[in-house]
C-alpha cells in the first residue's frame, strides 16, 4: 500500500489523517505542562533516591543531569513529530507515519511495556509505603483503593483529571519547598559536619562511565512521563505546536527541581552508603533535616504523588495509546470505544485498571522498574531515528541541527544508557519484543498488509 501524502500547513484537523475528532479539546498549554509535571512528579527522586545515589557513588546530581541530556534531545524529537502529526498515539503514531507502519507498531508495542506497567509500579510502591504506616491494611487493599479512585476520575473526563492534577501539584510543590528550606538551613549551620560541596555533582574518586550508565538507567525512571503529553494531542487546543512546547517546558522545569532536590539531600546526608533502608532513604534524609513531621510529610506527599497523581496521568496516557491502536485495528477494536457522555476512551481505561491490579499484585518493584525503563528507552531510540528519517531524508528539510544532529545525539546518549541494563532486564525486555513481533505477524496476516489500514490522503 502506498504511503500517504500529508498536508503542509498549521491545521490540527484529524480528517486529513482519516480520523474523526471524537475526544474533547479542552486543554491549554499550561494544562499540558502541569500534566507533564504531574506525570514526572516534581518530588519523584524521593522514591528512588537511595538506589540512585548509591549506584552513582554519591554523584546523584550528575546522574540526573546525564538523564536530562538524553531526554531533552528526545523531548525535542517529540516536539518535531507532534507538530507533524498532531494526533493521539504518541511514539506509536509518530514512528508509524514518519518512518514505517511495521516499525511504528513495534514502537507502540515497546512503549506499552512502559505505559501499561507504570500504573502497576506506582500502585505497588505507594501501597508498600502506606503499609509501613498502617500495617493492618494489606498491600492489595491499598492497590484496589488507588485503582478505583483513578479509574473513576479518568472515565469522567480529562477536565476532571486536569483539576485533580492542579491540586496535587500544589501539594507536591509545598512539600518540595519545605524540604529545601529545612535542608538549606541544616547544611548552612554545618550540622553533623555537613557542607555545600561539589561531591554530589562530580567526585573524581568515584567516577567511571560504567557507573554513570548504571545510575542513569535508574534515574531516568523519574523523567518518564514527559512523552505522555503527546498522548493528549487530540484533546489539546492552541495549534499543533502547543504539545511540543509543553513537552520541552515540562521536562526542563522538572529536571531543575530534580537536581536541586537531590543536591540538597546529598549535602545533608553525605554518608550515602549507610542508610538504614535504601528503599526509603530519602525519608531518613528528611527526618535528619526536619524531624519526624517532615519525614511523614514527604512520605505522604510521595504516596499521593505516585499513587494518585502520577498513576492518574499514567492511566490516562495508556488508555489513549490503547484507544489509538484499537482505532487502527492493530489491537481489538473495542479499545477505541468512546463514552457517549464524557467523551473519554472508557473501555481502554477499564482494561488498564484490571491489568494494573493483576500486575501490581503479582510483581515486584525491582522487576517492574527495570521493565518500564527498558520499554521507554527502546521506543525513544526509534523515535529519535524517526525524526532523522522523516524530516531530514523524506521531507528533505535541510535543517541539519534540528532534524539530524539533535536526534542523533539523543539516540547516542540513550543507547549508552540502554546498553547498561542488567541481564535479567534485557532478557525480559527482548521476550516482550518477540511477543510483539508475533502479534504484529498475526495482525498483518504474515506481514502481507500494513498494520495501519486507515491511510487517507486529504
Amino acid at each position: 500500500m502506498a504511503q500517504p501524502t500529508w498536508v503542509n500547513g498549521d491545521t490540527s484537523s484529524l480528517e486529513q489523517y482519516g480520523y474523526k475528532q471524537e475526544l474533547k479539546r479542552s486543554l491549554s498549554f499550561w494544562d499540558l505542562v502541569v500534566y507533564g509535571l504531574i506525570f514526572m512528579v516534581p518530588i519523584a527522586p524521593m522514591g528512588i533516591y537511595g538506589q540512585v545515589v548509591q549506584t552513582a557513588n554519591g554523584m546523584v546530581v550528575f546522574a540526573y543531569f546525564i538523564g536530562l541530556v538524553g531526554m531533552i534531545f528526545t523531548a525535542y524529537s517529540y516536539a518535531r513529530m507532534s507538530e507533524a502529526f498532531p494526533i493521539a498515539g504518541s511514539a506509536y503514531a509518530y514512528v508509524q507515519r514518519g518512518w514505517n507502519p511495521y516499525i511504528g507498531f513495534f514502537a507502540g508495542w515497546m512503549i506499552l511495556l512502559d505505559y501499561i506497567l507504570v500504573p502497576a509500579l506506582l500502585y505497588l510502591v505507594s501501597a508498600s509505603w502506606l503499609t509501613q504506616l498502617i500495617p493492618s491494611v494489606p498491600v492489595w487493599g491499598w492497590i484496589i483503593v488507588f485503582v478505583a479512585i483513578n479509574t473513576v476520575i479518568n472515565v469522567l473526563g480529562i477536565q476532571l483529571t486536569n483539576r485533580a492534577n492542579w491540586v496535587i501539584l500544589v501539594l507536591e510543590l509545598i512539600t518540595f519547598v519545605l524540604f529545601c528550606i529545612m535542608a538549606i538551613a541544616y547544611v548552612a549551620r554545618g550540622a553533623d559536619h555537613t557542607a555545600f560541596t561539589t561531591a554530589p555533582i562530580y567526585n573524581p574518586q568515584g567516577f567511571s562511565w560504567s557507573m554513570v550508565g548504571a545510575a542513569t538507567s535508574i534515574a531516568v525512571l523519574s523523567f518518564l512521563g514527559f512523552d505522555g503529553i503527546s498522548t493528549l494531542a487530540e484533546e489539546a487546543r492552541g495549534g499543533r505546536r502547543v504539545v511540543g512546547r509543553a513537552t520541552v517546558t515540562a521536562l526542563i522545569v522538572v529536571a531543575v527541581l530534580f537536581m536541586l532536590l537531590t543536591y540538597l539531600a546529598a549535602c545533608a546526608y553525605p554518608d550515602f552508603q549507610h542508610f538504614p533502608d535504601a528503599d526509603v532513604a530519602f525519608y531518613f534524609v528528611a527526618e535528619r533535616v526536619g524531624g519526624t513531621w517532615l519525614k511523614v510529610l514527604c512520605l505522604v506527599a510521595t504516596v499521593i504523588a505516585w499513587g494518585i497523581a502520577n498513576a492518574l496521568a499514567a492511566q490516562a496516557a495508556i488508555s489513549r495509546l490503547l484507544f489509538s491502536m484499537g482505532r487502527d485495528k492493530v489491537l481489538p477494536g473495542f479499545l477505541a470505544k468512546v463514552h457517549p457522555r464524557y467523551r473519554t476512551p472508557y473501555t481502554s481505561t477499564l482494561i488498564v485498571a484490571v491489568i494494573s491490579i493483576l500486575v501490581s499484585v503479582a510483581s515486584s518493584i525491582g522487576t517492574l522498574s527495570s521493565l518500564v525503563n527498558f520499554g521507554a528507552l527502546t521506543t525513544f531510540l526509534l523515535l529519535n531515528l524517526t525524526v532523522v528519517i522523516y524530516h531530514y531524508f523524506k521531507r528533505r528539510s535541510g535543517r541539519w541541527w534540528a532534524h539530524l544532529v539533535m536526534p542523533l545525539l539523543g539516540f547516542a546518549v540513550l543507547l549508552y544508557v540502554w546498553l547498561n541494563f542488567d541481564k535479567l532486564t534485557m532478557r525480559l525486555g527482548l521476550a516482550w519484543a518477540i511477543v510483539g513481533l508475533i502479534v504484529l505477524a498475526i495482525a498483518t496476516r504474515g506481514f502481507r498488509r500494513p498494520p495501519q489500514p486507515l491511510q487517507f490522503e486529504p
